[in-house]
């Protein structure tokens, strides 16, 4: 079936939550009578992304310990009921992230049609964020002149020879190897980071950036590595 338009919502789980007793699962409710609006109209295939759904759906189990209030047990019982309701429609797909999966609610879970595990980006994909961050600063002229670097399939066709052409590149494949295990947050914030830890001018060479680059990332893994030893 083809529909005309799609919509994509996304969702906070957060800002559901309420200061009053009770009024989450109200907020729960009415959030999911506006998507129904949305679902109604059958030319539209809706989206629904619920980020940090644990936040909505943490396991009840935990609730019988005593260990949260009886509104969040409102709240869980709310997502679970509103769900049912609306996935007997055609035209809406949920999707849902989390980084504490140990937390959701079985219930939950057992909704779900595909579980998918997602781990830290690949060096190539880690390389292709990069490269876009790199391309924003070369439009922006931070980095200047604007330098062609190549892609990690042009570098396979030339074997990975390193030449007038390639070393940049080959610089920045190197340090997408060595950033494997960071999250595409943390990447994407890693180019500006390097520029305002270690940049001192308002426009550089790539070859300069591309070092300030790897100075961030090697900072980023020690205060990680700071971190876990604190904890």
């Amino acid at each position: 079936f083809r529909y005309r338009y799609g919509q994509l919502i996304e969702i906070n789980s957060h800002s559901l939550f309420s200061k009053w007793f009770s009024e989450s699962g109200k907020l729960v409710t009415k959030m999911f009578q506006k998507i129904q609006e949305l679902i109604d109209d059958k030319d539209a295939l809706v989206f629904v992304l619920i980020d940090e759904v644990e936040s909505l759906t943490a396991a009840r189990s935990a609730f019988k310990a005593g260990t949260e209030p009886s509104d969040a047990i409102r709240v869980v019982n709310a997502v679970l009921t509103q769900i049912d309701q609306i996935k007997r429609y055609p035209n809406v797909v949920i999707l849902t992230t989390s980084n504490i999966t140990e937390k959701i609610d079985m219930a939950f879970v057992d909704r779900a049609d595909i579980k998918q595990y997602i781990g830290p980006p690949s060096t190539a994909a880690v390389f292709r964020i990069y490269m876009s961050c790199l391309e924003e600063l070369m439009k922006c002229q931070i980095i200047y002149p604007r330098q062609q670097l190549l892609t990690l399939r042009e570098l396979e066709m030339i074997g990975f020879v390193e030449n007038n052409v390639s070393r940049l590149s080959l610089v920045l494949k190197e340090i997408s190897r060595r950033s494997e295990g960071l999250s595409g947050r943390v990447l994407r914030k890693l180019p500006f980071l390097a520029h305002a830890l270690y940049i001192q001018s308002p426009s550089v060479t790539m070859a300069v950036f591309l070092q300030a680059l790897s100075l961030a990332v090697d900072k980023q893994f020690e205060e990680r590595k700071r971190l876990a030893d604190c904890v």
